[in-house]
C-alpha cells in the first residue's frame, strides 16, 4: 500500500515517481484498515508492504497509520507487516516498532554525488547511516537495499554503502541492479554484469554472517542469467524470480 498513491516530492530521476503507481493507495488510516480487513477476510492476506512517496526531505510521514497498524496486529497476529521507512530519527523508528511493524526497509546510499544528482536530495550520506543505525535500535528486523548502478549506471558509493551496513546488527541485505524503466531517455546506462557480480563478492565477504539476497529488480534477459549466475557464484542466500537455469 502507498500512503501517497503515486505522488513523491523527490521526483527521482531512476524513477520519477511511477514506482508507486501499481501499489494500492490508502491515502488515510480507514481506507488502509478497510482494505485490509477486506483483504483477510476475502484471500486470506497474511502480511503487507506499507509505503509512499517522500517529501522533499526524504521522509514519508506515517504517524497517522500508526494506531491502525496496532489495531490490525491486535486483531490479526499473523499478519507480518513491513514498511519502507524512509530516511528516520530514533523517536520515530521507535514509534514503528510499538506500533507493531515488523520489517523496516530502506534504500542505503554511499556516495554524496548520487544522493544530490540522482534523488534531487540536500542531505548528508551520514543520514543514511542515522536512520539505519535508528531502526537497528528497535525490535524490527532491519532490512537494508542497496541498488548497484544508481549513479545512472555507474558504480558510485557502493562499497561505501556495504561498509555502512556491516557496521550494523542487520536482519538481511538485499541487493537490486537499477533498472531505470521510467528514467528520461539516455540518462542511465545499464552497469555490466560483471561489474554487479563484483557488488556480490564484495557484499558477501563484508557481510559474512547475515543473509544477503538479490531482490527482484535487475535487468532482464542475458543480462539477468548472468547475473543470477554470478550470485550463485559469489555465495548469495537467495535470489527473487531466479532466471532459467540458476536453480538448477
Amino acid at each position: 500500500f502507498s500512503v501517497t498513491g503515486g505522488a513523491c516530492a523527490l521526483d527521482c530521476d531512476h524513477c520519477q515517481a511511477r514506482i508507486l503507481d501499481p501499489m494500492t493507495p490508502a491515502f488515510s488510516p480507514e481506507e488502509l484498515d478497510e482494505k485490509v480487513r477486506r483483504l483477510v477476510d476475502t484471500q486470506d492476506l497474511d502480511g503487507f508492504l506499507l509505503s509512499g512517496g517522500s517529501n522533499r526531505k526524504n521522509e514519508i510521514r506515517y504517524e497517522r497509520f500508526l494506531p491502525t497498524i496496532e489495531g490490525l496486529k491486535r486483531d490479526f497476529p499473523h499478519l507480518r507487516i513491513a514498511i519502507h521507512s524512509a530516511l528516520i530519527d530514533r523517536e520515530r523508528a521507535q514509534g514503528l516498532a510499538d506500533a507493531g511493524f515488523d520489517t523496516a526497509m530502506l534504500d542505503i546510499i554511499g556516495a554524496q554525488e548520487t544522493v544530490s544528482e540522482v534523488y534531487h536530495l540536500e542531505r548528508p550520506v551520514d543520514d543514511f547511516e542515522q536512520s539505519l543505525t535508528a531502526l537497528c535500535e528497535t525490535s524490527m528486523e532491519v532490512v537494508p537495499h542497496i541498488v548497484i548502478g544508481l549513479h545512472y549506471g555507474r558504480i558510485l558509493g557502493e562499497l561505501n554503502a556495504l561498509e555502512m551496513i556491516a557496521r550494523h546488527s542487520i536482519h538481511a541485505l538485499v541487493l537490486v541492479v537499477v533498472m531505470p524503466y521510467y528514467a528520461k531517455p539516455g540518462t542511465f546506462e545499464t552497469p555490466s554484469a560483471d561489474a554487479v557480480g563484483e557488488i556480490f563478492l564484495q557484499a558477501r565477504e563484508r557481510i559474512p554472517d547475515r543473509q544477503v539476497l538479490l531482490g527482484c529488480a535487475r535487468p532482464a534477459g542475458m543480462h539477468k542469467r548472468v547475473t543470477d549466475a554470478y550470485a550463485v557464484m559469489a555465495g548469495l542466500d537467495g535470489i527473487a524470480f531466479p532466471a532459467e537455469g540458476v536453480v538448477a
